[in-house]
């Protein structure tokens, strides 16, 4: 499956797509990116004068990139039959660091820890354009096809 057809089959589209590109792509993680554009909905009001990223929206792009692609690619034999992944996420804990910026590329590095029945929960880091660590956390979801 090649990364161009794991982000074909995202249940995503804009604006809530929060995938650019795909970097790196294994049975044991996944590396993407995403830059969030200066015009992003979210950034209205969030903050007056001085927009930044709100963290459920950071927390969103990590669970499109580091759970959702990385379960696409896990599940591919079985997607290529139905083409309609479900996604549930069941948990998240993150703990955030550094804010993130309108017009800043991000880079989303997951590790899977566990992937049985269905059920996938990665260790998840993002990180800005200086390899700063902006937040990490871990992500569980249930992936049906």
């Amino acid at each position: 499956m090649t990364v161009d057809q794991i982000i074909a089959l995202l249940p995503y589209q804009d604006p809530f797509l929060f995938v650019d590109e795909l970097t790196e792509v294994s049975s044991e993680g996944i590396t993407g990116n995403y830059t969030f554009q200066k015009d992003a909905y979210f950034y209205q009001g969030h903050f007056k004068d001085k927009p930044i990223t709100p963290g459920v929206i950071l927390t969103e792009c990590m669970a499109q990139i580091g759970l959702v692609c990385l379960g696409i690619y896990l599940l591919k034999e079985t997607l290529f039959e139905s083409n309609q992944p479900q996604i549930a996420l069941t948990s998240c804990k993150m703990d955030f660091f550094l804010p993130v910026y309108p017009d800043e590329k991000v880079i989303v590095v997951s590790e899977k820890e566990v992937f049985r029945f269905n059920k996938l929960k990665c260790q998840v880091k993002l990180f800005n354009k200086k390899k700063e660590l902006v937040c990490r956390g871990e992500i569980s979801g249930m992936i049906s096809v």
